[in-house]
């Protein structure tokens, strides 16, 4: 009767391991077909997405793009800069209202 449970013992021991080592990730298969190679691209999306990193520097990202509006340069809130004013101007900046115009 021993002998039997160890059988059956050893059996399940072996299913439970078997079992386990297929759920573990095989690698990403590089195909090469006529020269060129093929990655698989569902491997290396799904390598990509399990980075515990990712999530922080995306956080990390959206902070960034948040930033204050009194902190942004004056281009992006609309405002005139020095060289947009002189740009617009041309040879009569500083010295004339009119903005300087081609000849007719």
């Amino acid at each position: 009767m021993k002998s039997v449970w160890k059988v059956a013992l050893g059996g399940l021991l072996l299913t439970v391991f078997s079992a386990a080592h297929a759920e573990q990730p095989l690698g990403c298969v590089e195909v090469t077909v006529g020269g060129y190679k093929a990655p698989n691209y569902d491997c290396l999306s799904q390598q990509m997405g399990n980075n515990p990193d990712g999530a922080a520097a995306a956080q990390k990202n959206q902070e960034a793009m948040n930033v204050p509006i009194n902190k942004r340069p004056p281009n992006q809130v609309g405002l005139a800069t020095p060289a947009a004013t002189s740009t617009r101007m041309g040879n009569t900046f500083g010295t004339s209202v009119k903005p300087q115009r081609p000849p007719n």
